[in-house]
């Protein structure tokens, strides 16, 4: 008789924005007027850049000849890509090699699939609250979760204890509370890693939202991380990527662990003896665009977009402070993580803000216990829809 994978009865029994997503809907189906704005899953509005979809279109006529066709591409990503990525970094002097770059279809499946190299009795260490996908992943295996606490008090930037792990989730910018570590925080993150043979697994996702010089974008940026990190990395939100998935996943080949022989043994080989397993790499085509956002003319298209939406972030802090909320995030980050008023709990500010204003955001207790009393919004709405949000929301509470 075939037997089930027991561990994921432990999951919740459903996916936070499935949840909201049927709220949404019902409400919708009761009430079609005024029309619902959404500013809960960070999806973005605007479309690709013109570079990318020159680029794109070049690529649809190479596969449509016979001397420029291409089959089976590199499970790793295509030379041309990773070299553009490498010439990325080499901007804020870090220094990669292109054999230390995964092309993938984008950080969400890899920050779930690289638990395929480590073993079980890992112990993981996680901050709450927290983008979900860190957790399910590991309570799919059935793995102890260690939670470290983000809160107000801390800013939402937890600083390593005591406590040992031997993987340790980080997000900067972080999703969902919009908060960005400094180069100081994050080197107590890489002195704790080295010292307790720890990796971190570092969420860069949202890293093109930084404007000051002062704040890395890369945890390579601090000396020793090579040694003990993989970086996560991602074209959704910086380029507009969300519906034709690319991303890309950092190995150093520095980073080697012990095996239970007492080798050690290339993180970097195991991820690519995994992905050439059980992937077959992004399209051609999908490379070639994501190839455009890295030359000159491509990353000013980016940066207008994400200045774009930088602005709907300000829009929303400066509605929120003139209505007494008080939030976090919204500055080098495109989310904004907000009290909930008159102390509210997450689910029940979800359905008054619904009821109230159509306006529909993310409960901060769907991304742990710390997110009870907050509130996500996100800044991937049109500048007209955050505009009249806004104006709906001062109308509440101003």
């Amino acid at each position: 008789m075939a037997t089930i994978n027991e561990n994921f009865l432990n999951l919740k029994e459903s996916y936070l924005f499935s949840e909201t997503a049927a709220r949404i809907k019902a409400f919708e189906e009761k009430n079609p007027s005024p029309k619902v704005i959404r500013m809960g899953i960070g999806d973005v509005t605007l479309p690709l850049s013109a570079a990318v979809v020159e680029a794109m279109e070049n690529a649809c006529h190479q596969m449509g000849q016979q001397s420029t066709f291409r089959g089976y591409g590199p499970e790793q990503g295509y030379e041309f890509l990773r070299l553009a990525i490498v010439e990325y970094y080499s901007r804020r002097k870090v220094l990669l090699d292109t054999s230390e770059i995964f092309i993938s279809d984008g950080a969400k499946s890899d920050i779930g699939n690289i638990t395929d190299i480590f073993s079980n009795d890992n112990i993981i260490m996680i901050p709450d609250p927290v983008y979900p996908v860190y957790v399910d992943s590991n309570i799919m295996l059935g793995r102890k979760i260690e939670y470290i606490d983000a809160n107000a008090d801390n800013g939402f930037l937890p600083l390593p204890d005591s406590r040992h792990a031997d993987i340790v989730y980080l997000c900067s910018p972080n999703n969902p509370t919009g908060a960005v570590y400094n180069k100081d925080q994050l080197a107590l993150w890489v002195s704790y890693a080295l010292k307790n043979d720890a990796v971190l697994l570092f969420d860069a996702a949202y890293e093109c939202f930084i404007r000051s010089d002062s704040l890395p974008h890369s945890i390579y940026e601090i000396p020793g991380a090579e040694k003990c990190a993989i970086e996560f990395c991602s074209f959704s939100k910086t380029a507009g990527f969300t519906g034709t998935r690319c991303g890309y996943t950092v190995i150093p080949k520095a980073l080697t662990r012990k095996s239970k022989t007492g080798s050690d043994i290339s993180l970097n080989k195991l991820w690519l003896r995994r992905q050439t397993t059980k992937f077959n790499g992004v399209p051609y085509i999908v490379q070639r665009g994501a190839a455009a956002v890295f030359s000159e003319e491509g990353q000013k298209q980016v940066k207008k977009s994400i200045d774009y939406y930088l602005e709907n972030a300000r829009i929303i802090g400066e509605t929120l402070k003139k209505c007494g909320i008080a939030y976090f995030g919204g500055e080098s980050s495109p989310y904004i993580f907000l009290e909930c008023p008159n102390n509210m709990p997450s689910w029940e500010f979800f359905d008054y803000l619904l009821d109230k204003a159509a306006v529909a955001g993310t409960p901060g207790a769907g991304f742990g216990n710390n997110g009870e009393g907050f509130f996500r919004l996100t800044a991937f709405s049109t500048r007209e829809n955050t505009i009249e949000a806004m104006n709906r929301i001062a109308n509440l509470f101003a």
